[in-house]
Parts: structure tokens; C-alpha cells; sequence
């Protein structure tokens, strides 16, 4: 999630754990701990694309990393605040540090909550910026915080922030399942035969959802609001996955591939290759669109050594999307 609501939940988590003993700190120290998780993208600074994807959301966002670095950060904060009880501390880390990847799960882009093992969990549910989630879940945390710690509208201001936030979270895999059943019977009214269908949120909300069908030689992009009257349309990208040629071969390609779990295409623009993770769609909702909003260019130097560089994103294709996804969410 983005990291306004990753501060919100660390505050929150930090106010429950904490709040009663030291007040406005808990929510403070909650929320920094809330953002640590995110410090794995520091990595593109120092790695090449291909290992900054495979890393982010790794390790940082592992039970293994909530449990071993909770203590290491309790210790310091007892060097120098008043309140000295480490396991104080290490229990208000752990939960802003383990809040933050089972939030992240929910997420197109997932987490590895089991590292080292390879297994990235990612249910789908919600986009990474929710305003539904986000601004309700705020707005009692600052009730909360404008309250004595002693108060039990203090805490009873944070329950119900943490309750409608998680009950909201919980309405989003209905929302899925209602869309998939949606997107499932509108394949099989038009005769569609397809080998996987997965959903996820369009930006911003969960009313309208977006569907990637991979077909033999094409993937189909579909969209669907609960408010819509008329057929759900399909688009159809070819995976081009050919247009590789050798380059499949090629370790950083077959690492990429793995990135995207096989939801790619190949385009050519210019002359150049692009490789295009269909898992987070395009930036527009138009038919004829083909701006997708992770887009890597590939290119091979003199050695033969294969690189990809994340193509640049236009804001005004940002400003566009925000319009046609206002005009979309209220039915085709």
C-alpha cells in the first residue's frame, strides 16, 4: 500500500499496543516503524532492475524480518526514551512491522511473508492507494490522538478505525469473488476459451475491477463495474513472447518472466523491445490503449549481456486515467 496508509495502520497498531502507557508516542513510533518495511527500495539504487523487482517486498516484508529485527529496534529506542520496557517496545515493532506485509498481500504486487521461501502471496483485493480504506481509518486516528491517553475514547476511536478498515478489507474479497464470477460468465457467454482468469481492483476503488484472460497466443484485458448495464468487452494483446527470439535464453529474461509469473507480452516501438508486465494493466482504459504501466526496455550491449530499463510514465497519462476511471466506475 501506498505509504500514507502504511503510517495510519503502524499509528493505529502502535496506539493499541502502546497508546494507554505513552500516548501520542506510540502512534509517532508506530508510524515510522509502519514505513521501515518499505526501506527494500533503497535497493534500485544500488542493483540493476531486474534484482531491485525480485527484492522488493522481499525480505523487509517477512515474518523472519518482524521477529528478529522487532527486539534490535526496541533496544535502541530504550537507549534514549523514558519508557524502557523492551518488551514494550519489541511487541509495538512487531505488530507495525507484521500489519505491513499482510496489508501488502492484499495488493496486486504481494509479499513474500514466508521468506525465504519463494512464495509471494497476493490475493488481489485492493489497489495500492484506496481512498475507502485510507481516509475513514484516518480520520478516527486523529480522533484518537486528539484525546487524553488516558481517555477511553482515545481507544475506543482507534478500535473502531482498526475494525472499519479490517471489515472493509474483508468486503473486498466479496467484491472479488462477485467480479470473477462476473468476468467467468462473460467469457463463457462469448465463447471464449481461455486457459487462466485473474482479477484485480482498477485504480482507487473497488467498484470497478479488471480482468487478465491468457488465451493460447493472446492475453484479453477486460473491464467490469458493478454498475454497468451492458456486456463486459474484451481486448486482446498477443504475447508477441516469440519476438524474444535467443533472448529467452537470457538469465535477467527468465528472472523477469518469473517476476511477472508469466503474465507478459512483447512489443516492438522503434525497433527496440519492450517487455510489459500485464499484471498491473495499462495506463488507460480505453480499447486502443497500449501504454502499460510497467513497461521495461530491453536492450543487449556489445558483450552480449542483456539489460531492462523501466520506460518512463507521461503525468498526463496519469490525469487521463483519474478521468476515464471516474466516467468507467459508473457503468459502461
Amino acid at each position: 500500500m501506498d505509504s500514507l496508509t502504511q503510517i495510519v495502520l503502524g499509528a493505529a497498531v502502535g496506539e493499541a499496543v502502546l497508546g494507554k502507557k505513552i500516548g501520542n508516542r506510540a502512534m509517532l513510533y508506530g508510524a515510522i516503524a509502519g514505513t521501515i518495511p518499505d526501506l527494500d527500495v533503497i535497493a534500485s539504487y544500488f542493483t540493476h532492475t531486474v534484482s531491485a523487482l525480485e527484492i522488493h517486498r522481499g525480505f523487509t516484508h517477512s515474518i523472519f524480518f518482524s521477529v528478529v529485527f522487532a527486539p534490535l529496534f526496541a533496544w535502541i529506542v530504550t537507549r534514549y526514551d523514558k519508557h524502557k520496557s523492551i518488551k514494550d517496545w519489541s511487541w509495538l515493532f512487531f505488530w507495525a512491522f507484521i500489519t505491513h506485509p499482510i496489508l501488502d498481500a492484499h495488493t496486486t504486487w504481494g509479499t513474500q511473508l514466508f521468506w525465504p521461501f519463494d512464495l509471494r502471496l497476493a490475493f488481489k483485493t485492493i489497489f495500492v492507494i484506496d481512498p475507502l480504506y485510507t481516509l475513514p481509518f484516518l480520520a478516527f486516528l486523529i480522533m484518537a490522538m486528539l484525546q487524553h491517553r488516558s481517555s477511553k475514547k482515545r481507544r475506543v476511536y482507534n478500535r473502531i478505525g482498526l475494525l472499519v478498515s479490517t471489515l472493509y478489507l474483508g468486503f473486498t474479497f466479496v467484491f472479488k469473488g462477485l467480479a470473477f464470477t462476473a468476468f467467468e460468465k462473460a467469457l463463457a457467454d462469448q465463447g471464449i476459451v481461455y486457459n487462466e482468469l485473474e482479477t484485480k481492483p482498477a485504480p482507487l476503488n473497488t467498484v470497478l475491477w479488471c480482468a487478465n484472460v491468457e488465451t493460447d497466443t493472446d492475453y484479453l484485458i477486460g473491464y467490469y463495474s458493478f454498475f454497468d448495464s451492458q456486456p463486459i468487452s474484451f481486448i486482446s494483446y498477443p504475447k508477441n513472447h516469440a519476438y524474444l527470439g535467443d533472448l529467452v535464453h537470457s538469465e535477467k529474461i527468465q528472472r523477469m518472466i518469473a517476476v511477472s509469473k508469466g503474465w507478459y507480452t512483447i512489443t516492438k516501438k522503434d525497433g527496440d523491445l519492450y517487455f510489459n508486465d500485464l499484471r498491473f494493466g495499462l495506463l488507460s482504459i480505453q480499447p486502443d490503449a497500449k501504454n502499460f504501466v510497467f513497461s521495461y526496455l530491453i536492450t543487449v550491449n556489445d558483450s552480449g549481456d542483456v539489460s531492462l530499463t523501466e520506460a518512463p510514465k507521461g503525468s498526463r497519462e496519469g490525469k487521463k486515467l483519474m478521468i476515464d476511471l471516474w466516467h468507467r466506475v459508473k457503468g459502461n
